[in-house]
């Protein structure tokens, strides 16, 4: 359960190193960009292949402003939640996320890290997910157009799962679209 830690540590460690290196060039503070959409809940025929919940996710998401620079894009940290307005399963996360900028201001992002959920860890109920664990991975993927320098839209994907390391591991999957304001 411990190695589940590690990518939260890893964005921790992020946040302080480059927090004190220097202020980004590309921000006036700590904060880089929010997001905020509506998601369609527990989506099947995706990764996690089937659905036993309902409803719509409110999600909001702060993409933080230290960075290390990869490959044409950059890591930054990122905090957020998924909220079912139906009250099935919830989650709040902490990913380190990767984002490369076309030169058309299209722009693609994948991230990995850990959440925490409040759903059902087995099978209890046949309208609830049976995730196996309280502490899962998160795996977003986005591709979205940058309207100008402050204003965005995406679509937007998340995955959660345990990957395996308990019995039941059923998954699930949002899809949605998000508005971003970066500072």
């Amino acid at each position: 359960m411990r190695w589940m830690l590690l990518p939260i540590v890893a964005v921790v460690a992020l946040v302080h190193s480059e927090a004190k290196a220097e202020e980004p060039a590309d921000t006036n503070g700590f904060l880089y960009e929010l997001k905020g959409g509506i998601l369609a809940h527990d989506v099947p025929n995706m990764w996690s292949s089937f659905s036993r919940e309902r409803g719509i996710d409110l999600n909001l998401e702060a993409i933080f402003a230290p960075k290390v620079d990869v490959l044409g894009g950059s890591i930054r940290p990122a905090l957020g939640g998924s909220f079912n307005v139906q009250g099935d399963t919830s989650k709040i996360y902490l990913d380190a996320r990767y984002e490369y900028v076309f030169e058309s201001e299209v722009y693609a992002a994948v991230g990995l890290g850990g959440a925490w959920h409040n759903g059902e860890t087995s099978l209890v109920r046949n309208d609830r997910k049976a995730l196996g664990s309280k502490l899962l991975f998160h795996i977003p993927v986005e591709i979205g157009y940058r309207f100008d320098p402050h204003h965005g839209l995406s679509v937007y994907f998340d995955h959660v799962s345990n990957a395996y390391t308990q019995d039941s591991n059923e998954g699930m999957d949002t899809l949605g679209i998000r508005y971003g304001y970066r500072f």
